[in-house]
């Protein structure tokens, strides 16, 4: 067995083979970073049959060469960098350091048991850009719909309806005469971003059908949980990625920012809301929070009221329910998990 550890950057990767028994290093190459040296690459590590890849930062700079290789069978592992730095200072001193040496320390370090596998990109990877898509779909449709407010408020007595949809804005722009090249000029500026705004609806209703067929397709069961929609479905599959790496609940209501942090001093203690975490997360269980105090039926809303007959405030209630909505989803992922190891047909 070979370890062929890589010390990637932008242009450029260098891999360095190591026996991990004598940690001897047997052989190195450096390569740019384009796909003919990506095979060149390969051809020079097949004489080593036996092998498995250490890529540093396999999900930053070196991402694209790792998923180069898983795709083509190969066994490859990524080891954070600062791992490798710790391994160059014991092994070679802080004033050595080239792109042979980090190589060489990246196996190592997997060696001392600092690596991970590093998977192949499937349904998780894929909503994951869905739901970036969707994120800057939206936030394009807002800053149209504020231009179009801007131009209508000049063309419109009073302006608009707050809540405008594109529909609503062409039956208004129906109605205006305009008199002179400005008013004429306004117009069809108008008539021009709400023809964009309708582009944008129409892209985003693409992709959340998209998004609902991937989460059918992984098998999440995500959407059986009242207020979870295709939508937030993928986005939490899409950020938290595999439920298992967070080894209890606590930990992932920790990481999604669910989780209050104590504030104690002598004889006193409190609990505030924290401000750390994947915001992005911590905003889909309040969404899915509000959904559920106002549905009547629905196990949210009963938790709800029982925080309140407790003497808790209405925010506080709101901040135990999404700290028990996070434990829930952790559940619900972790056992879609290992549904999914026993099916794999089933995976995407």
């Amino acid at each position: 067995m070979i370890l062929l550890g890589v010390d990637p950057h932008k242009s450029t990767h260098t891999a360095t083979a190591v026996d991990p028994v004598s940690n001897q290093q047997t052989g190195s190459l450096r390569i740019e970073a384009t796909l003919t040296e990506y095979r060149r690459l390969l051809t020079w590590a097949r004489r080593w049959p036996q092998r498995t890849w250490v890529v540093e930062n396999a999900n930053g700079l070196g991402r694209h060469l790792a998923q180069w290789l898983v795709a083509r069978g190969e066994s490859v592992a990524d080891v954070p960098p600062s791992a490798t730095s710790r391994i160059r200072r014991l092994t070679r001193g802080g004033g050595r350091k080239n792109d042979r040496i980090d190589a060489a320390a990246a196996a190592t370090a997997y060696v001392h048991g600092d690596g991970r596998e590093v998977e192949a990109e499937g349904h998780t990877t894929a909503l994951a850009l869905l739901d970036e898509r969707r994120v800057n779909l939206a936030q394009a449709r807002v800053r149209t719909v504020n231009q179009l407010h801007a131009v209508l408020r000049d063309l419109l007595p009073g302006g608009a309806p707050p809540q405008l949809s594109a529909d609503q804005a062409a039956a208004l722009l129906r109605t205006v005469r305009p008199a002179g090249d400005v008013e004429q000029v306004r117009k069809h500026l108008a008539r021009d971003l709400v023809t964009e705004i309708r582009a944008l609806d129409k892209r985003l209703a693409e992709n959340a059908a998209h998004m609902e067929e991937l989460v059918g397709s992984s098998g999440s069961t995500l959407t059986n949980t009242p207020g979870v929609g295709p939508v937030l479905a993928a986005r939490l599959v899409g950020r938290v990625g595999r439920a298992s790496r967070f080894a209890t609940a606590a930990a992932f209501a920790n990481y999604t920012g669910a989780a209050p942090i104590e504030i104690a001093s002598a004889d006193k203690a409190r609990h505030r809301l924290s401000r750390s975490g994947d915001r992005q997360l911590n905003s889909v269980l309040h969404t899915i929070a509000i959904v559920q105090i106002r549905m009547p039926n629905s196990p949210g809303h009963s938790y709800y009221q029982r925080k309140l007959s407790e003497g808790k405030t209405p925010r506080e209630a709101k901040r135990c329910l999404k700290r028990r909505l996070a434990d829930h989803v952790w559940r619900v992922m972790i056992a879609d998990e290992r549904r999914s190891k026993h099916q794999p047909s089933q995976a995407t």
